[in-house]
C-alpha cells in the first residue's frame, strides 16, 4: 500500500481548492455604454460573457461605425459556435473605427489580433495603431503575437462626453493593416487615481498627473502566488497570468506560496471589487523563512524587465492571509528600488485588500524592482511579508497625427441610389418600350457582381484554434505522438531511482522545482528533475524540453535519459553531472577555484553547445535563457549547456521569433524586450553576460550594489570603456591572465553584449574569438605581455596562432565532421544507456 505524503495531500488539497474558486460567479461590470466589436463579420459571439457585434450586421444598434471601403477583404466564417478569431478585418489604407463617448470616464480599449487562421498570408503586414493624437502600437505585424495564437493590446485612455473617438490602422508603405476584434467602453469611477506617487532611482520625486497626458499600455498583470485567472472570472475581463512572478523573482527560494484561504473578503468601498478579482487576494506569495538559500537575505524581490528612461504605472495587490491565521495583521516593508521604502499593512481595526499605485521610472537600468521584507509583526511577534498581485503598465506619451482618410459615402446610400434609379427605370419602361427597361436591367447585373467579387471571404483553415501542437492528451494522458515514448520512464521506476524523492537525493532547487539524484537500475546515475504543480514550468515547456532533447546530441548539450508524465508529475531525466553549476564553481567555496585556462575551456565548451544548437539543425534552435546555472560540468570539468524548458525552434532563414518575454533578469537581451523579437543574437547576449561573470565571478544582477553596479552587464561595459576592466577581476584570478588574452577575451564580451543585435558576433564567431583567447593564453611564454597578439617575439607572423576571422564569417573552426556525427535523432531509452555505458559523450 503506497503512502500518500503530506506535501501530496497538499498539492491535491489545492487543486480541490482551486476548481471551487473557479466555480464562484463573478459579477461583470455593468457600464452605461460597452462596445464590443467583431470584426469584419456579420455574426454575434459570445466570449467570456461578453456580446461581440458583428461589424456587418446592419441590425445593431450600437453607435460606431468605420470606414469600409478600405477594408476590402473580410472573413464572416459562420459555424454552429462561431469563435471571435473567426473574421478579420484587413485595411490597404489608413482606416478608422469610431465610437460615441456618452462620459467624461477613463475607457479601457483593448485591441484583439489573430491572424493565422487564414489563408491569406498576414505575416509581412507592418502598420501603426494611434487614436486620441497617441501612438499605441508602432509596426506592429504578426510576429510580435507569440506561439502562432492571438495577441490582446490593452490601453487606458481619458475621453470627454461627446467625443468622436476613432482608432486608427495605418499600414506602412504598401503593406496592410488588420483587426478581429475590438472592446472599448470605461472603467469604474476612481479606477485609475488621478495622480500618483512618483519613484525615480534616486527616490520619491512627489506626485504627478496620469491623464489626459499620457496612455497607460498594460505590460505585466500577474496573480502572485496563485493560478491563472480566465477572463470571466474578472469583473473587467482582464486575464491574471498564472505565477509568473517565478521567472522575476531574484532568489526564488525566498519565497513559497501562501496557503488560499476561501474566505468573503470585506472591501472599503462599493466599487473596491473591481480593482482585482477575489482570487487575487486569495492566493499570495509569503517569505519563505526556512530558505537556506545562501542568497537569501530576509526579502524577497521581484525584478521586471521595462523600456529605460520610461515611466510606469505600478500597482500593487495586498491581502493579508497570514496574520488572519494568527489573529493580528501584518506590518512589512514595502521597497521599490534601493531609495524607496515604506510601511505598508492593513487598517489595525479591520483587514481589507488594498492596492497602492505608483509612478515609477526605471532610468538607464531597464528593470522595475519591488522587494518586501519583514517589519515585526503586533501582537504576535512573527515577521514575514507577502504579496498578492501586480499590475505594471508603461506610460505611453508618444503623439501621433491623425492619418489622412478618404471617406466615401455611408454603403447604406448606394441602396437608396439603386432604389431611385429603379423607379426611374420603371417610368422609363412605361415612356419608350420593354427595349430601354432591358438596357437598365445590365448594370444593375454588372453591379450586384461587382459587389460580390469585393467582398470575396477569405477561408479559415480548421474552423476554430489550430495553434496547439502538444497540449492535446490521449486517454492515458500520454503526450500526443510528437514525443517520443520509447524514453519515457514508469513514475515507479523514478521513485525507486530516487528512493521515492528522499531528501537525501537532493541536489538543487529552482523555480521550475526540485532536482534529484537518482540511480536506475542499471547502475546509471541521473539528474531528476521533478517540476512542482504550480511551480513556474507548465505543460508546454515540459513538452518543448522533451521534443527539443530527443532530437539532439552533441558533447557540450546534456544528455538526454527519459520523461516520465504520469497523473500531475512532470519529470525528466538527464545524465548526472558530478560537478555542478558553472555558478557553483564561481561563488561556491566547496569547490577549488577555476584557472582562467580552465574558465576559458568551460566557455568554449558552452559556446560550441549553443553554435551547434543554431547551426547544427535543419531548424535551428534559440535557447532562451542562457545562464551560469545552465551550464553544468562534468568530472572532468567539461561544460554541458542544460534546461531547454524555454527554447524556441526557429528556421536557418528567418531573422526572429516573437515571443513572450522569458528568461532571467540581468541575462536578458533589451533589444528581445524591446521589440519582443527572439533571435539568435539573443543567446548571444545572455552569453556575453555569462563571459563577464566568468571573469568577474559576480551576480548578473545584484540589488545589494549601488545603483551602478547592480546591473553586471552595464557595470562591465562602463569599466571596459574606462579601461578599469582589471580592478573588477575575480581576485582568484590576480596575475593568472595574460594581457593579450584578456584583450581578446574583453573584446569578445564587449561585442556580445551589443545593444544592437545585428552587430553582434554568430555563436560561431564567439567560438573563435575565446579559442584564439586560450590560444594566446596557452603561448604567452613565447613573447612578452607588451607584444602584439598577432605576433611572436621576433616581429614575424605567428606560426601557431591562427588569425580570428571578421565578425560575420561563415566558416566554423568546428569541423563539419565533428558538429553533425553529434546529431542522433529520436534515440531509444537503451540506445542511451548503452552508450552512456560505453563512456561515450554525447
Amino acid at each position: 500500500m503506497e503512502i500518500v505524503s503530506c506535501s501530496d495531500l497538499h498539492t491535491l488539497f489545492s487543486h480541490i481548492f482551486l476548481c471551487l474558486l473557479f466555480s464562484l460567479h463573478v459579477q461583470p461590470y455593468t457600464s452605461p455604454n460597452k462596445y464590443f466589436v467583431n470584426c469584419g463579420s456579420q455574426t454575434t459571439v459570445f466570449n467570456a460573457g461578453r456580446t461581440f457585434i458583428g461589424d456587418l450586421n446592419t441590425t445593431n444598434t450600437i453607435s460606431f461605425r468605420f470606414t469600409p471601403q478600405n477594408s476590402d477583404q473580410v472573413v464572416d466564417h459562420s459555424t454552429e459556435s462561431p469563435s471571435l478569431y473567426d473574421s478579420i478585418r484587413i485595411f490597404k489604407d489608413p482606416s478608422f473605427y469610431e465610437f460615441e463617448v456618452d462620459q467624461d470616464a477613463v475607457h479601457i480599449v483593448r485591441l484583439h489580433f489573430s491572424p493565422f487562421n487564414f489563408s491569406t498570408d498576414l505575416s509581412t503586414s507592418l502598420f501603426n495603431v494611434s487614436a486620441s493624437g497617441f501612438l499605441l502600437l508602432r509596426n506592429f505585424n504578426s510576429t510580435n503575437i507569440r506561439n502562432n495564437s492571438s495577441s490582446i493590446e490593452e490601453f487606458f485612455l481619458s475621453l470627454n462626453i461627446g467625443e468622436n473617438f476613432r482608432i486608427y490602422f495605418s499600414p506602412n508603405s504598401s503593406s496592410i493593416a488588420y483587426v478581429n476584434a475590438i472592446e472599448v467602453f470605461p472603467v469604474p469611477p476612481n479606477f485609475i487615481p488621478d495622480k500618483a506617487k512618483v519613484i525615480t532611482l534616486a527616490g520619491a520625486k512627489g506626485e504627478s498627473k496620469i491623464f489626459p497626458s499620457l496612455v497607460l499600455h498594460t505590460i505585466y498583470r500577474i496573480n502572485v502566488g496563485g493560478p491563472e485567472i480566465p477572463l470571466n472570472n474578472d469583473g473587467l475581463w482582464r486575464k491574471w497570468e498564472q505565477e509568473q512572478d517565478n521567472a522575476y523573482l531574484l532568489n526564488p527560494s525566498s519565497a513559497k506560496n501562501s496557503i488560499p484561504h476561501l474566505i468573503k473578503l470585506k472591501y472599503l468601498n462599493e466599487d473596491d471589487h473591481y480593482f482585482a478579482p477575489e482570487l487575487v487576494y486569495q492566493t499570495a506569495k509569503e517569505l519563505n523563512l526556512n530558505s537556506s538559500s545562501s542568497l537569501n537575505l530576509i526579502n524577497m524581490t521581484w525584478h521586471f524587465p521595462s523600456r529605460k528612461r520610461t515611466l510606469h504605472f505600478l500597482r500593487l495587490h495586498f491581502y493579508d492571509l497570514i496574520g488572519k491565521t494568527f489573529h493580528g495583521y501584518l506590518y512589512f516593508n514595502l521597497s521599490i528600488g534601493n531609495r524607496f521604502s515604506q510601511k505598508t499593512g492593513s487598517s489595525d481595526m479591520v483587514n481589507h485588500p488594498f492596492h497602492l499605485d505608483f509612478l515609477v521610472n526605471c532610468g538607464e537600468n531597464g528593470f522595475i524592482s519591488v522587494s518586501v521584507s519583514p517589519l515585526g509583526r503586533l501582537e504576535t511577534g512573527q515577521s514575514t511579508a507577502y504579496l498578492n498581485g501586480v499590475e505594471i503598465m508603461e506610460a505611453m506619451d508618444e503623439h501621433s497625427r491623425d492619418p489622412v482618410v478618404k471617406e466615401t459615402k455611408n454603403k447604406h446610400v448606394g441602396v437608396f441610389v439603386g432604389l431611385a434609379i429603379g423607379i426611374f427605370g420603371l417610368i422609363c419602361i412605361l415612356g419608350f418600350g420593354i427595349f430601354f427597361g432591358l438596357k437598365w436591367s445590365k448594370p444593375k447585373s454588372e453591379k450586384a457582381s461587382q459587389t460580390h467579387t469585393k467582398w470575396s471571404p477569405l477561408p479559415v483553415f480548421g474552423g476554430g484554434s489550430t495553434h496547439s501542437k502538444f497540449t492535446k492528451r490521449t486517454s492515458s494522458n500520454s503526450p500526443i505522438p510528437n514525443l517520443n515514448l520509447g524514453l519515457k520512464f514508469s513514475l515507479a521506476e523514478i521513485k525507486t531511482a530516487t528512493n521515492n524523492f528522499n531528501k537525501k537525493f537532493l541536489v538543487g532547487e529552482g523555480g521550475f522545482g526540485k532536482v534529484y539524484k537518482g540511480v536506475m537500475r542499471n547502475g546509471m546515475r541521473v539528474a531528476v528533475k521533478r517540476s512542482q504543480p504550480g511551480a513556474g514550468q507548465g505543460i508546454s515547456e515540459f513538452e518543448r524540453e522533451i521534443t527539443i532533447l530527443s532530437r539532439i546530441r552533441h558533447r557540450h548539450l546534456v544528455s538526454f535519459i527519459g520523461y516520465c508524465n504520469e497523473g500531475l508529475e512532470m519529470i525528466l531525466v538527464y545524465e548526472f553531472l558530478e560537478k555542478g553549476t558553472l555558478r557553483e564553481h564561481l561563488y561556491n567555496s566547496n569547490f577549488p577555484p577555476l584557472s582562467w585556462k580552465k574558465r576559458l575551456e568551460i566557455c568554449i565548451g558552452a559556446a560550441k553547445g549553443l553554435h551547434y544548437l543554431h547551426k547544427g539543425l535543419s531548424s535551428g534552435i534559440i535557447h532562451r535563457d542562457v545562464k551560469s546555472t545552465n551550464i553544468l560540468l562534468d568530472e572532468n570539468l567539461v561544460a554541458k549547456v542544460s534546461d531547454f524548458g524555454l527554447s524556441t525552434a526557429s528556421s536557418l532563414d528567418e531573422t526572429h521569433v516573437s515571443t513572450d518575454i522569458k528568461g532571467t533578469i540581468g541575462y536578458l537581451d533589451p533589444e528581445y524586450f524591446r521589440t519582443r523579437q527572439l533571435t539568435q543574437k539573443s543567446d548571444v547576449y545572455s552569453f556575453g553576460v555569462v563571459l563577464l561573470e566568468v571573469l568577474c565571478a559576480r551576480l548578473a544582477l545584484n540589488p545589494t550594489l549601488p545603483n551602478e553596479q547592480i546591473n553586471l552587464a552595464e557595470w562591465g561595459l562602463k569599466c571596459k570603456k574606462m579601461e578599469l576592466l582589471e580592478e573588477i577581476i575575480d581576485p582568484k584570478l590576480k596575475g593568472q591572465i595574460d594581457p593579450n588574452s584578456l584583450r581578446k577575451f574583453s573584446d569578445t564580451i564587449e561585442k556580445c553584449l551589443q545593444d544592437d543585435g545585428e552587430n553582434r558576433p554568430t555563436m560561431g564567431d564567439v567560438v573563435w574569438d575565446l579559442e584564439y583567447a586560450l590560444q594566446l593564453q596557452q603561448n604567452v611564454h613565447h613573447r612578452m605581455p607588451h607584444e602584439d597578439s598577432e605576433t611572436n617575439a621576433n616581429g614575424s607572423s605567428s606560426t601557431y596562432i591562427q588569425k580570428i576571422p571578421s565578425i560575420g564569417s561563415s566558416i566554423l573552426r568546428e569541423d563539419k565532421q565533428d558538429m553533425s556525427q553529434d546529431l542522433d535523432i529520436h534515440l531509444t531509452a537503451s540506445q542511451v544507456f548503452s552508450q552512456m555505458n560505453a563512456g561515450e559523450g554525447r
